[in-house]
């Protein structure tokens, strides 16, 4: 199939690792040039290198940090700098921590607004205005299946995921127009660091070991497994491309069947 998006160029979130690296390969083996971004310097510019060492596009690693208002404006300028602006947009960014209400405080909601809300709002009005000058644009926003079904002892990531899913239902009824299409993922449970983790406070809490935690987990899903992050890169790439040209304002689960609900 001929995805249409050879040449195009994307912006790709917390791409040094997990869904955003799985993310990030998958959009360069269609020819996708990409500014990629994280936190550590050293992991995003060795990942730039292996992309575009494996995949023969042009890689441009950016180290910074999406909480910072002025990092989004930094991603699109060294986008136009090296290529012809963005086309695509894949929002994406580490979790907030695990916590209940009882123990978020000011500061805890405040840094998971920055990280979680506000890099995707600020990110999404860094690239809008070269996609409607160019009349195309993709913008994908990696959440969570709790933004459908609240997942215990993450209050933080089960209030501010939802809160960027109505953020970009809303948006991509004031785009459509403009052949911008906006959509969501809501992922279930992928092999990444970022899962790990929460196995690792989970098992503390319930006095059980990680691998233990990742068993009862993995009961949970129809499928009896963890998903492989490049299960959720190839949806990622679907929506990116010209045979996604009907679909805005979705949020689609990718999950193993997890999901209980029926929407």
């Amino acid at each position: 199939m001929n995805l249409g998006i050879k040449g195009k160029t994307a912006i790709v979130c917390g791409a040094s690792q997990g869904l955003g690296r799985a993310c990030a390969e998958a959009l360069a083996s269609e020819g996708v040039n990409l500014v990629i971004c994280s936190r550590n310097f050293d992991r995003i510019f060795d990942t730039a290198r292996t992309i575009s060492q494996t995949y023969g596009t042009e890689v441009k690693p950016v180290a910074c940090d999406l909480t910072h208002p002025d990092s989004p404006e930094k991603l699109v300028r060294e986008a136009a700098g090296k290529f012809d602006g963005v086309d695509i947009l894949v929002n994406n960014a580490g979790g907030p921590p695990p916590g209940t209400f009882e123990n978020c405080d000011d500061d805890a909601w405040e840094k998971a607004f920055n990280l979680t809300l506000m890099s995707a709002v600020r990110m999404t009005r860094a690239v809008l205005p070269t996609m409607a000058d160019k009349g195309w644009g993709r913008i994908i926003n990696l959440a969570s299946i709790s933004v459908k079904q609240p997942i215990a002892g993450l209050l933080l990531s089960n209030s501010l995921r939802s809160a960027v899913v109505g953020m970009a239902k809303t948006l991509s009824q004031e785009v459509a127009d403009k052949g911008i299409l906006i959509n969501t993922i809501a992922t279930g449970n992928f092999d990444t660091e970022r899962l790990q983790s929460l196995f690792e406070s989970r098992a503390k809490s319930q006095g059980i070991t990680p691998k233990e935690a990742r068993a009862k987990q993995e009961a949970t899903i129809p499928i009896k497994r963890i998903g492989k992050p490049e299960e959720l890169a190839w949806l990622v790439v679907f929506l990116a491309s010209e045979r996604a040209s009907y679909i805005t304002g979705t949020t689609i689960s990718v999950d193993g069947g997890a999901f209980g609900g029926l929407m």
